[in-house]
């Protein structure tokens, strides 16, 4: 732990004082480890100290890039790879618990309704769902976990709302697909409607909740457990379950014909 705290020290000084260039990208572990003359499994634990702090991103094939915000490191870029710091306050979530879309996408709202959000959701997010398990850090992990106790606790729909927007988006964000959250965010900016809201109160009772609260704990345990196939088969019920009952309250008998 000595040897970590003095690996983090280090780093946090090469940051502050903005050594790394190249646009804010940190170098690979290798030569890193080297630069500082220390261990890699030190520096590694260092590192994910930084990116739980919301310092650094680190975006698979990409490279670990510094967040915004000191003036030396690449704001664009921990924006398209939507950083640590902005997970830890729930990023992309807005002040009400809602999405900010994609300015790119943002006209596609105006034309959407939840049913046709609800069917491209059940298109990607399993796959999210698998790419988290082998894709998350443990850091991660523990978190999601709370997400899914934060689903549980929720004491009335508003709130669960919130939180289970915060779950999934969190699965979101650990598959490490920067595309793949750009289209997510975009399909749930228009939670704040009032066509949403009233499938939502409809929809997610109390029981509802309950359920749904289950399905959240058995996809963190699956990624926990690193069993990709397993947390994308447990989102594609989850998610086959929440169309069910949009369906059933926007379209009485809409889920029968659609089957």
């Amino acid at each position: 732990m000595e040897r970590t705290d003095h690996t983090l020290n280090k780093l946090r000084q090469m940051i502050a004082s903005g050594d790394f260039n190249g646009g804010g990208r940190i170098p690979p572990e290798r030569s890193l480890a080297s630069e500082l003359g220390v261990g890699r499994r030190s520096l590694r634990r260092a590192l994910e100290v930084l990116e739980q702090e919301g310092q650094i991103s680190r975006h698979q094939g990409r490279g670990t890039f510094i967040n915004g915000g000191n003036g030396h490191g690449n704001s664009q870029a921990a924006e398209r790879g939507n950083g640590t710091a902005a997970r830890a306050n729930g990023g992309g979530l807005q002040a009400d618990g809602t999405l900010r879309a994609d300015p790119a996408f943002a006209h596609i709202l105006d034309h959407t309704n939840p049913l046709e959000v609800i069917e491209v959701r059940l298109a990607i997010e399993p796959v999210l769902a698998r790419l988290a398990a082998f894709r998350a850090s443990q850091a991660e992990i523990n978190r999601l976990t709370a997400m899914a106790d934060e689903t549980r606790a929720a004491p009335d729909p508003a709130t669960y709302e919130v939180a289970d927007l915060r779950f999934h988006r969190t699965i979101a964000e650990v598959a490490r697909n920067t595309l793949f959250l750009a289209v997510f965010d975009t399909l749930n900016a228009n939670r704040g409607d009032a066509a949403w809201r009233r499938l939502s109160e409809n929809a997610h009772c109390f029981k509802r909740q309950s359920v749904y609260a289950d399905n959240h704990q058995e996809i963190a345990l699956a990624i926990a457990a690193r069993q990709g196939e397993k947390a994308q088969d447990l989102m594609q019920r989850h998610l086959s379950d929440v169309q069910r009952y949009i369906y059933e309250h926007a379209f009485p008998g809409a889920a029968a014909k659609e089957q």
